[in-house]
């Protein structure tokens, strides 16, 4: 499963379920063409590090910081591997806006968390498009609390345009790893995780 899979795969299904749409969303297929397949998301990864904190914290920490621009309580998202160390939910923000995250089963620590933003066409394009990096940036200070609002909101619009077309680019601070996902019309995902950081040699 590609990077970009695996960020469809935990976010299609809530959009599918959130939205009531009636056209079929489903994982893009996998190219089995070229010599080598992209490599899992790193959340996915064996020993993938968590963030230490709950939903519920993070939640409670977001809205407060964020009293204008809240995200609604999660659901969790019924996985159909039984296998699985993760539990899915998604937060409908609106109709082309969701918040989601994948956390580890038993500890309900968090490995990711998302926001997606489904491009739309027409007189609200400007105006969606705008809320959504809006979103993508106050999720950004939870975790950089270095930066002021316009100083987010640069660096989210900024990473955008680097990783426009990209399945997976990033940027690392510190501790953390800030991810865009474009994947064109399907969706453009902005995503937050705990790196795991190599001890420093004696």
């Amino acid at each position: 499963m590609t990077v970009a899979q695996s960020l469809l795969r935990l976010v299609l299904p809530a959009l599918l379920m959130l939205a009531c749409q009636n056209t079929a969303l489903a994982d893009p297929p996998t190219d089995h063409s070229g010599a080598e397949e992209m490599p899992k998301a790193p959340y996915l990864l064996a020993g993938a590090p968590t963030f230490e904190t709950t939903l519920i914290n993070f939640r409670a920490k977001y809205n407060e910081a964020n009293p204008t621009q809240q995200i609604g309580e999660f659901r969790s998202i019924s996985d159909k591997s039984p296998n699985s160390s993760l539990t899915r939910a998604a937060s409908k923000i609106n109709e082309n806006l969701y918040a989601s995250t994948a956390l580890e089963k038993g500890t309900g620590k968090i490995k990711t968390l998302q926001i997606t933003y489904l491009p739309i066409q027409g007189a609200e394009e400007k105006a969606a498009r705008t809320l959504a990096i809006s979103y993508m940036a106050n999720l950004m200070r939870q975790f950089d609390a270095t930066l002021s609002v316009p100083q987010s909101v640069a660096k989210v619009t900024s990473m955008i345009e680097k990783g426009k077309g990209q399945q997976f680019y990033k940027q690392e601070v510190g501790a953390v790893r800030f991810v865009i996902s474009d994947n064109g019309e399907k969706g453009l995902t902005f995503a937050v995780e705990p790196v795991k950081l190599a001890l420093a040699e004696p």
